[in-house]
């Protein structure tokens, strides 16, 4: 038995849902933290939330696709355009919520290299802002937005192929 099959067997079917978009959401948190990371320390050094802008732009983009294919699977009852754009509008306001704490460390704190912290303390203030604080307070806003007005109705299940796998 495969692990996910292991997981599959233990969790209760209402919380599979719950724990797909907890993978996305990983898959899409690697992408947006690796690409903050490389952008802050390479070609758009100093420009924090410009670094952070592309890199939420990059891991939306895999997000929507994923949550779309397998987390929200058995949710839809809107044509994918306006899924879409519902998607997107509630990232945007995501990006808000995501960005705000970074803001906030890196200008409204002064946490930053003109005045005076060195550049591990500025880059540990930054990441912590932005992939960790940031990302927590979005996800319970995105997981509540997605399911309420992204995928709002239940569909019914796919029936499982012949490996048992939705």
């Amino acid at each position: 038995m495969s692990l996910v099959d292991q997981v599959r067997a233990i969790l209760p079917p209402r919380y599979r849902e719950f724990a797909k978009f907890l993978v996305v959401g990983g898959v899409a948190w690697v992408v947006d933290a690796g690409l903050f990371t490389i952008l802050t320390h390479t070609v758009l050094d100093n420009k924090v939330l410009t670094c952070k802008i592309i890199s939420m732009l990059v891991s939306t983009i895999v997000s929507y696709v994923l949550n779309r294919e397998w987390s929200f699977s058995g949710r839809g009852g809107r044509e994918m355009h306006h899924e879409a754009l519902l998607f997107f509008l509630f990232n945007g306001l995501g990006f808000a919520i995501n960005l705000a704490p970074l803001a906030t460390s890196h200008y409204l704190l002064g946490i930053n290299l003109s005045h005076g912290y060195s550049r591990f303390t500025v880059s540990v203030a930054d990441w912590v802002a932005a992939n960790i604080v940031g990302t927590l307070i979005a996800m319970i806003f995105r997981y509540w937005s997605y399911r309420r007005f992204v995928f709002p109705h239940e569909i019914a299940a796919p029936a499982p192929d012949a490996a048992g796998v939705e």
